[in-house]
């Protein structure tokens, strides 16, 4: 998973992404690019991944400045 922390366009990507399967998308394509044979269920169940997923799920019940 450390593999896949810190790449700008990764994270550029991630920041658009819609809710939590988008970001599974991403993620896959990212680990088969690195070859790192990860799995969407690796992905969506391992932390810190599996809480970013979580959170871009969930809408905010305040949101403060812009």
């Amino acid at each position: 998973m450390q593999a896949l922390d810190g790449a700008k366009k990764t994270n550029e990507a991630l920041a658009r992404c819609s809710d939590g399967e988008e970001m599974l998308d991403v993620l896959l394509g990212a680990s088969q690019k690195l070859g790192l044979g990860l799995t969407r269920e690796q992905l969506r169940n391992t932390p810190p991944i599996r809480d970013w997923v979580w959170w871009k799920n969930k809408e905010a019940l305040v949101t403060i400045g812009n």
